[in-house]
């Protein structure tokens, strides 16, 4: 599995566009076993190279840089590839009346230093990507929050094994809400692990 995309894997944008539909539709396949929603409005999406990669090609097809902009790309996007011990997620709070955003976003300062997996009787704790502080001074949380979970050899053996129960969720005293991961997501995940 590949843990880095290259300048070399990067389609120029002319190339992109010949392919953009099908590769769309071969990605929303992808998500749909890598995505889980926790409580009323979180949505844990784990992410791949396969993810990356569309994402850098899709800020290339938008904003039109060119290979000026492959490196900037690369230096975003490249931390959120799981590098073989463990799982990346970005997390959104999907809230559409803007209003309800503020409110609900206001009372979640921390949340991403909340998130956890269980895996059988393990505990992984999510460490938020240190790139950015994504709680204000005034504690409102971003909509969007990248965490990784770092495994052990024994927590990666335990979550390879079928049937094992994995249960994602926040312990934040504003969203205490978990969710058991379906058997073909846990399925598809474990792929992630060297």
């Amino acid at each position: 599995m590949k843990r880095r995309i290259e300048p070399t894997d990067v389609m120029a944008t002319a190339d992109y566009v010949k392919v953009r539909a099908a590769k769309r539709r071969e990605l929303s396949e992808l998500k749909k076993l890598r995505r889980i929603e926790v409580g009323p409005f979180a949505m844990f999406a784990f992410e791949s190279w396969d993810t990356m990669w569309f994402q850098v090609q899709e800020m290339l097809y938008i904003e039109k840089g060119g290979a000026a902009q492959v490196p900037d790309e690369l230096a975003a996007y490249n931390p959120l590839i799981p590098q073989g011990g463990e799982l990346v997620a970005t997390v959104m709070f999907q809230i559409d009346d803007e209003r309800a955003r503020k409110v609900a976003l206001a009372k979640l300062g921390g949340v991403e230093a909340t998130a956890f997996l269980t895996v059988g009787t393990m505990r992984i704790t999510g460490v938020p990507e240190a790139d950015m502080d994504r709680t204000t001074a005034e504690g409102k949380a971003s909509s969007v929050q990248f965490i990784h979970f770092p495994f052990s050899s024994e927590a990666i053996a335990a979550f390879r094994t079928p049937g094992t129960a994995v249960v994602i969720g926040f312990t934040h005293p504003s969203y205490g809400h978990m969710a058991v991961m379906p058997e073909p997501t846990r399925a598809t995940l474990a792929g992630d692990f060297d």
